[in-house]
């Protein structure tokens, strides 16, 4: 690995043609402490190598001689139509892979008609991003304070936010050897508009006081849900959801939706993976409850498998980061073209015209 990043690229080589292509063309743009941040997981990884390696366990089968005069992608969540369904998931510090940050995510999200999950830990602030683009929702991090989370959601709506994602699955920092042997640690000068000091935080979780008298003291509760809930009258959208219980639960507190997500595998290790998360989940909530899938989706293929198991849609969120550190903004577009057109060439191979019509029928698992 260089030890000096190469600067983003002005436009895309041909040798670019597939996601794994733009992780490794990503380690050459992104300092080594800020790679290592990016792919790195809790503990011993294992759960981020099992997001991927889940999709490899599921086999196509296919249908031919189908109709497809009037095939699309399209889907309707919430309300909102979308194009198709592949979303970019909330994803923090964007500043340490590109200088133009969220802009630049944003920017691209709106050109591939993507939703766009903007981060509550994001550099950029919410007012910089179009607020005529209709596709996008804001990620909340609980912060112990009910007021500060109206705040934030009341400038989202404000912005034209079209829901709030609230991550439940990361109350305490994972553990993460790798980040910890390199001793990484956020810039002191990254702006963070919406959220306290990050730094703050990490003050905190390296206090040696318990850690249940430490950040958990911040964490949410199901009562704050409820109360959330009653604040808004936009959706509220629960991620990291991974027990069937958990989503029962939520449907009884009123909750809009949920994404299925072991975040990534940064948080707890060995965690199940979300395919077989979202085959529980799907098996005890009504069949047009929005249950969307995140982690491991490297292909078009993944998408499909996704949807065939019950996600409502995906979210996307290292593949965008290789294609933001690449060539920031055209980078992260040509990341969302190559699954769209992945997912668009497998559905019509598949025999699938339109996305209500994949299901379990289409797959077989060992």
């Amino acid at each position: 690995m260089s030890q000096t990043p190469l600067a983003p690229l002005k436009q895309i080589p041909p040798q670019l043609q597939t996601i794994a292509d733009y992780e490794l063309q990503a380690q050459q743009h992104i300092s080594q402490p800020a790679w290592h941040y990016l792919q790195g997981g809790a503990m011993n990884e294992i759960s981020v190598q099992q997001n991927q390696l889940q999709f490899q366990d599921i086999q196509l089968i296919p249908r031919h001689l189908n109709d497809f005069t009037h095939a699309h992608t399209q889907l309707n969540l919430f309300g909102i139509d979308y194009p198709h369904p592949i979303f970019l998931a909330p994803i923090g510090h964007q500043a340490l892979f590109h200088p133009q940050a969220e802009q630049a995510t944003a920017l691209a999200a709106e050109v591939m008609q993507s939703n766009f999950i903007l981060s509550n830990l994001t550099n950029t602030h919410i007012c910089d991003l179009n607020k005529e683009n209709p596709h996008k929702w804001f990620q909340l991090y609980w912060q112990g304070d009910r007021e500060r989370a109206l705040d934030l959601i009341k400038i989202a709506k404000e912005n034209n936010f079209k829901a709030i994602v609230l991550t439940v699955d990361a109350p305490h920092t994972g553990i993460r050897d790798r980040e910890r042997k390199i001793d990484f640690r956020l810039p002191i000068d990254l702006p963070h508009p919406h959220h306290q000091a990050p730094q703050l935080i990490q003050t905190l979780a390296d206090h040696q006081h318990s850690i249940f008298q430490g950040l958990m003291k911040y964490a949410p509760t199901w009562d704050d849900i409820a109360w959330l809930v009653k604040q808004t009258d936009l959706p509220v959208i629960l991620k990291g959801i991974l027990h069937p219980a958990d989503a029962q639960k939520a449907l009884e507190y009123g909750v809009s939706g949920l994404i299925v997500s072991n975040h990534g595998g940064r948080v707890l290790d060995t965690t199940i993976p979300p395919l077989i998360a979202l085959e529980k989940i799907r098996a005890v909530v009504p069949t047009d409850y929005p249950v969307l899938l995140d982690g491991g989706i490297r292909r078009g293929s993944d998408v499909f498998k996704a949807i065939a198991l019950g996600a409502s849609a995906v979210l996307i969120g290292r593949p965008y980061i290789y294609g933001l550190a690449t060539a920031g903004a055209l980078g992260v577009a040509h990341v969302i073209k190559i699954l769209k057109e992945e997912f668009e060439i497998s559905m019509a191979l598949m025999g699938t015209a339109t996305i209500k019509d994949i299901n379990q029928d289409f797959i077989y698992r060992k």
